[in-house]
């Protein structure tokens, strides 16, 4: 017996990293997993092996920016699963500028992904969930956020929009959770802390080890950085009836970062003592 056994589930931003990780892992718990990515080339030769590894895992191709898009996977899901169980909103997107270099292009597309596209996928699915369990209303909604919603500074790495955007994924989550309840429909965050994943290689970091350099002093726990298989169980996690009873909540999965105080230039044992 799975975890998932028997839910479907949609999840976005799954050709690479914390998506293609859900993928794998929920499909592993018996979950019927619609991976969805705009990058559908990658997406069918990363998620392959999961299938023939018995996974049943179908693809669609998705721009979670665009309605139409959204109603045609929606409507593709129902029709071939009669439901969908599980939303996971994990597409994103990051741009490294500040408010005074930021362009108006620049937030839009930041916005478009991060925020816009969270919004349209609780749009579309949440009707849907609102029929599960003879009309009671059943679901569980994942949306990814990150710690840069919790935290200023470094976390969101310069980037204004990607830390607004985030924002908003929280403050969407907890209205969701709110008002969607009385359907027995869950929402919660996940908030990463620094993942190893492939938009942290494309701003040029190649390694974990490399991320955990850059993060040592801020990072409690080593190697300083984590990889996808932790944000991937926290979907699996939050998917499943364990957290029946969990709405409106940030998982937030970040090493210690967002509860450190640690001075690192200075040796903690010493200051203590005086």
């Amino acid at each position: 017996m799975g975890r998932l056994d028997g839910k479907v589930v949609i999840i976005t931003g799954a050709a690479h990293g914390m998506g293609l990780s859900g993928v794998k892992l929920m499909a592993r718990e018996g979950a019927k997993v619609v991976a969805t990515d705009h990058r559908h080339g990658d997406l069918e030769k990363n998620v392959q092996p999961y299938i023939d590894a018995g996974g049943e895992i179908t693809t669609e191709l998705l721009d979670v920016s665009k309605a139409a898009d959204w109603q045609r996977v929606v409507k593709a899901t129902v029709a071939k699963y009669g439901t969908v169980d599980v939303l996971v909103n994990n597409a994103g997107a990051h741009v490294t500028k500040s408010i005074l270099e930021t362009s108006e292009d620049d937030w839009d597309a930041i916005m478009n992904v991060n925020a816009k596209g969270v919004w349209l996928g609780m749009k579309y699915v949440i009707p849907v969930m609102m029929k599960n369990n003879d009309g009671q209303g059943k679901g569980s909604i994942i949306n990814t956020s990150s710690v840069a919603a919790l935290m200023g500074g470094y976390s969101d790495a310069g980037s204004v929009s990607y830390s607004a955007s985030k924002g908003a994924v929280d403050a969407m989550t907890r209205h969701a959770a709110q008002w969607y309840a009385q359907y027995n429909i869950r929402v919660n965050n996940v908030n990463p802390g620094p993942i190893f994943t492939q938009m942290v290689k494309d701003s040029g970091v190649d390694s974990q080890a490399a991320m955990g350099k850059l993060h040592q002093g801020r990072i409690n726990l080593p190697p300083y950085a984590g990889e996808a298989d932790d944000i991937g169980y926290a979907f699996v996690y939050l998917a499943s009836d364990e957290t029946k009873f969990m709405t409106g909540s940030d998982l937030v999965i970040d090493g210690g970062w967002s509860t450190n105080s640690f001075v690192p230039e200075k040796n903690i044992h010493d200051i203590l003592k005086k």
